[in-house]
């Protein structure tokens, strides 16, 4: 009798451990983690349904549905898959929506969001079906093999710098209809002096969607009205901050251990 109790038990367990083995790989969706690989200050995460913020040191894990944040003077790295990273600045704050999850049509799908702070990242070639996706309370991008830094205000307001390769970028992101556009170069108004304010004006929006490429930049204002777009080097006051220096030398340590 206990023999066949075993028996049946036995027989029972492996076929919930065949269940379940045949349910993870017949799923929907499966995603992929990502690993802390640099702390400097105070990084914390949470599962985007809890409450309270963690830290997260070196060698922490990431994954789908994580939000996290640096704080005043910190900084950090975290490596996605293979060689996609992005390094947060100070006060930076991201939602990993989706984290290479792969779809019943055996695709990937990554999709960021940038609230606030800012973001350099550097993304590997993209294969064709797959998605890698970062957004901002006002705009979209598609991201196809790019280093780029993208950096959002506290009014929403947005700017992204490709480095090299090329960034699709939309103030309409749900819209399919929308045809990529060469980058017009577009300077920010000047302020005049004071004059006559007349009455309100029907302002309308203007759904665009523009490719971005080496060395070009465009800003977004917390509308997501296009308010300049142009050509930058390296040699800009804006490309000699510490932050920028020091994602170059991480680029380039990373480059030469491959």
């Amino acid at each position: 009798m206990l023999n066949r109790t075993i028996l049946v038990l036995s027989v029972f367990l492996g076929l919930c451990l065949l269940i379940t083995i045949n349910s993870i790989s017949t799923g929907v969706e499966t995603s992929s983690t990502g690993l802390v690989t640099y702390v400097d200050g105070t990084l914390k995460k949470k599962f985007i349904e809890a409450a309270d913020w963690v830290a997260a040191a070196k060698d922490t894990t990431v994954i789908s549905g994580d939000k996290v944040r640096t704080f005043q003077n910190s900084r950090a790295e975290l490596e996605l898959v293979g060689e996609d990273i992005i390094r947060l600045a100070p006060r930076t704050i991201i939602d990993i929506i989706k984290l290479y999850e792969e779809t019943k049509e055996q695709k990937d799908q990554t999709s960021i969001k940038v609230e606030e702070g800012e973001l350099w990242a550097m993304v590997g070639s993209v294969d064709a079906g797959d998605e890698f996706n970062l957004s901002t309370p006002v705009a979209g991008a598609a991201i196809t093999g790019t280093i780029f830094r993208v950096s959002v205000d506290e009014d929403s307001s947005t700017k992204l710098k490709v480095y090299k390769g090329e960034v699709y970028i939309s103030n309409a992101p749900d819209n399919p209809d929308l045809t990529p556009e060469v980058l017009p170069h577009k300077q920010p108004k000047q302020v005049s002096g004071p004059k006559q304010v007349s009455g309100p004006k029907q302002v309308t929006f203007v759904e665009w969607l523009y490719v971005v490429r080496d060395m070009q930049a465009i800003q977004i204002d917390g509308r997501g009205n296009l308010i300049d777009s142009k050509d930058f080097s390296q040699y800009d006051q804006d490309e000699q901050t510490d932050w920028v220096r020091w994602n170059k030398q991480r680029d380039e340590e990373r480059k030469k251990n491959r």
